[in-house]
């Protein structure tokens, strides 16, 4: 268990190894709850390092025995790792030591899933295996043994030597020990191969448990297609001989980019028709390309500290991003990528788990796998290459991998990059990574003799540990429209670089209508009061689909607020503008989809604080609920005919078109079910033949208060499959009335499957309840409490995950004062645990303030 009273850790106090590693030979003894780990390291002296103390990492590691050349040695052990007199020179150091992977439930280092040896050593997993310096900035490469009966032995690298019980692999390329990785298991393996531009063939394989191999197509498929894709968009060639992808049952995270073999989550590679939805499909396409991006973000090139994580994650997020985008439709991609950064990143902003892309200190670094780090990260990736254009971009990015390659480095390393490669200037631009908290840009217009004005003022709200904010460089692409709908100003980005600052445009016959941060050109909240008509013309007529969705969702934010806050009747604007978008065949299905979205409550709830109001989570439930009724009886002559012509003939593919219309078919049949009962729900649960269409009947049914028996038969029918459970848990739990939400996620918690030590189980439960925004947020504090329960429980098993479960109740402060008593309650009694972990009592005491 980790320490409860941690040391906080600052950016300011890096300081250089002392030791370099140039070489690394492991060998594992495999056994159950004593598995040997025999090291063998070549140390050197680092002459920038301004100590010579020797100290290595090592948590929870039964030591055998140590050397220093040959000689054994007694070094001084403590709870963090050791210490140890060494030569002022070279020195060979070796050790055993044994560890338990078998109750190593915490999933780092080296653990058991279901009978599967796998590793999880990101961020700081490695010192659970063996003595070492485990950080970023210390790299080499190494050789690892294996030693056991598993059929399946794999380790980083490429393959030198296999003979019965063993396996050798050695890779060449230098890594941290973060990028360590071990499978041992009974596995069976689809293989490929992949020929990269210069003609070498690589070996792919994705390994899975033995009944799986026909989950496994799509994951190949989107490995080679994320290969090619970097080659022709990065110029950035696959390095190694063979290429191995492993699924697990029991992982805290998505997936892990450890060099040449990454550990997957099952959900995050596992799929067919049958048992995984088209969102699912997305969902892995987008991982797997995530982490094959990571071999040259990340692996060739990674961070010299942790404090530097959104350099590699950041990055490779906007490369992912990319990729989906010219895969599938970039308008909708762009539309998810919003609507995720808004519903969680942007209340981290606002809250007080507030902190920098790249932060100034931490206590616990897995606490820093977060939006903040990874999607903001993105977006400020995005914004620069804006700035600096497509070319300056591609010419920045060729110098990056050509000067950095090898390296552990850091934002300024990455800035100077831009800066040598374009001629800007970039140390205002550098406040993005280092400035706290959610852009806040108004609006004011004027017009007059043809010159149209445009004048911004930007402000920043404080955040936790900084006051005082200083302005940054924001682009704002904007568009003009004339008052016929004509674009008479196509996207013109404009940098703003000051507090407040004005542009013009000149020439112009009449005053225009704006179309102002297009394609969310920057991740800022825009503060300007825009008339219902200006909405409703831009939902109709503006050319930039982005802000075309933005407008329409607009109109239906504010109707929500009227409704919650004066009892107002939805938006008939708003409902006319939506049945004309929803006829307009020229329209992607899937974007005529995210337009029926509607805000998410909890989106609403912060709209409301923002605004002064203390937001009531039953009455946003009623206004949401209340709206969705008044779009089923608006639509309810297009919304049949939508629906039949969505239907997908042929073969199930999880492309871009077909799941287009599933979407919409699937979004018109919510509509419909509201006036028929479910009865057309019904249906489509006996005829459907892949998961996209059952779950989104079943959801239509339970929603209406039906499908006890069709819940029963898909149980019945997917009970063996760890993957298809997960969603049977979670749809009962999202589908719950807010009054009785939390006794379904406590029965559920009761039934003889919920395991609650996977975390995806866990997630599947008790993350569906604090997605449930009103059944969460209960007058009586019932989700509160049972949520904490939970999290008190799994806290000493798995703190990461309970660690990560805990920013639920980020928000807390926003409502209602008998809320607020219910959940500070639970969050006193989470702190108040003994022993709690140093992630959690970092995230509990950063939200108790």
């Amino acid at each position: 268990m980790k320490d409860a009273a941690p040391q906080t850790i600052h950016l300011k106090d890096y300081a250089p190894p002392a030791y370099l590693v140039d070489e690394v030979q492991l060998t594992f003894r495999l056994a159950p709850t004593a598995t040997r780990v025999l090291s063998r390291i070549r140390f050197r002296p680092n002459p920038e390092a301004p100590s010579r103390d020797f100290f290595l990492h090592g948590e929870a590691l039964t030591p055998i025995r140590a050397a220093i050349d040959g000689q054994e040695v007694r070094p001084e052990i403590t709870e963090a790792g050791l210490t140890c007199a060494v030569p002022d020179a070279p020195f060979t150091w070796e050790a055993e030591v044994e560890i338990s992977p078998r109750t190593n439930t915490a999933l780092e280092g080296l653990y058991m899933s279901r009978g599967m040896y796998c590793t999880q050593c990101e961020a700081e997993g490695f010192r659970k295996i063996t003595w070492y310096p485990d950080r970023p900035d210390v790299m080499a490469p190494f050789t690892v043994r294996i030693e056991g009966d598993a059929p399946v032995l794999l380790s980083n690298g490429n393959p030198v030597g296999m003979g019965e019980g063993w396996a050798e692999w050695h890779d060449p390329w230098p890594k941290p020990a973060y990028l360590f990785a071990l499978v041992a298991g009974d596995l069976v393996a689809r293989r490929d191969s992949f020929v990269t531009r210069s003609g070498r063939t690589v070996d792919l394989a994705l390994w899975v448990r033995p009944g799986d191999e026909g989950k496994c197509a799509w994951g190949m498929e989107a490995l080679k297609a994320s290969m090619r894709w970097d080659e022709d968009r990065y110029g950035r060639e696959y390095d190694l001989d063979v290429f191995n992808i492993v699924a697990v049952d029991d992982f805290n995270m998505g997936a892990m980019e450890n060099k040449g073999l990454n550990i997957f989550n099952s959900a995050a590679v596992l799929a067919s028709p049958e048992t995984a939805t088209d969102a699912n499909f997305e969902r892995i396409e987008s991982i797997i390309a995530h982490e094959y991006f990571h071999n040259w973000t990340g692996n060739r090139i990674t961070c010299r500290d942790w404090f530097q994580l959104c350099l590699k994650e950041g990055l490779t997020v906007f490369r992912d991003q990319e990729f989906t985008s010219d895969l599938r439709s970039a308008a909708v991609k762009r539309i998810e990528d919003v609507r995720m950064l808004r519903a969680r990143q942007f209340p981290e902003d606002q809250g007080p788990l507030a902190h920098p892309v790249r932060p100034e200190s931490y206590q616990e670094i897995n606490n820093f796998y977060t939006a903040t780090v990874y999607e903001k990260g993105a977006e400020v990736i995005g914004m620069l290459k804006r700035l600096v254009g497509d070319e300056g971009y591609a010419k920045a990015l060729d110098l990056y991998f050509a000067r950095h390659d090898g390296q552990a480095c850091t934002i300024e390393d990455w800035l100077t990059v831009f800066e040598d490669a374009t001629g800007r200037d970039l140390s205002q631009f550098g406040l993005w990574y280092s400035q706290a908290g959610t852009p806040r840009v108004s609006v004011e217009e004027a017009f007059e003799n043809g010159t149209y004005t445009l004048t911004f003022e930007q402000r920043t709200p404080p955040t936790p540990g900084q006051e005082e904010k200083k302005p940054l460089v924001i682009p704002i692409a904007v568009g003009l429209l004339s008052p016929n709908g004509d674009e008479v100003v196509p996207t013109r980005v404009l940098e703003m670089t000051q507090a407040r600052q004005s542009f013009t445009f000149e020439g112009l016959a009449s005053k225009p209508v704006p179309s102002i941060l297009r394609d969310f050109s920057a991740p800022v909240v825009l503060e300007r009061e825009v008339p219902r008509a200006e909405r409703a013309f831009l939902m109709a007529h503006d050319t930039d689909p982005f802000n075309r969705w933005e407008a329409a969702r607009s109109l239906a934010r504010e109707s929500l607020i009227a409704t919650i806050r004066e009892g107002a009747a939805p938006d008939a604007d708003w409902l006319d503008g939506l049945a004309a978008m929803l006829r307009d065949d020229t329209l992607d299905p899937a974007f005529r989809a995210q337009v029926l979205a509607l805000p998410t409550q909890s989106e609403l709830a912060q709209v409301l604080a923002d605004r002064g109001h203390t937001p009531d989570p039953d009455a946003i439930h009623g206004a949401v609920e209340g709206l969705r009724d008044a779009m089923a009886r608006h639509l309810a002559d297009l919304a049949p005919h939508l629906y039949e012509s969505m239907r997908v003939t042929g073969p199930y593919a999880p492309d871009a078109e077909q799941s287009g219309k599933r979407a919409l078919g699937n979004a018109m049949l919510a509509l419909i079910s509201r006036r028929d009962d479910g009865a057309l729900a019904a249906r489509q649960y006996a005829e459907a033949d892949n998961m996209t269409l059952a779950l989104a009947a079943l959801s239509c049914l339970l929603r209406v208060g039906r499908g006890s028996a069709e819940l029963a038969a898909f149980h019945e029918r997917w009970k063996d499959d760890r993957l298809v459970m997960d969603k049977w848990f979670a749809l009962q739990v999202m589908e719950a009335k807010p009054e009785s939400a939390a006794e379904t996620a406590a029965r559920l918690t009761e039934h003889p499957a919920f395991d609650w030590k996977n975390p995806n189980r866990f997630r599947a439960v008790l993350g569906a309840l604090a997605g449930h925004h009103a059944g969460f947020h209960r007058a009586d504090g019932a989700g509160y409490a049972l949520l904490a329960d939970w999290l008190i429980r799994l806290d000493p098993v798995n703190p990461q995950t309970a660690a990560r479960m805990m920013t639920a109740f980020q928000t807390w402060r926003r409502y209602d004062a008998g809320r607020q008593a219910h959940a500070k309650a639970a969050l006193e009694r989470i702190a108040a645990k003994p022993g709690l972990s140093r992630d959690g009592a970092e995230m509990v005491g950063r939200m108790l303030g």
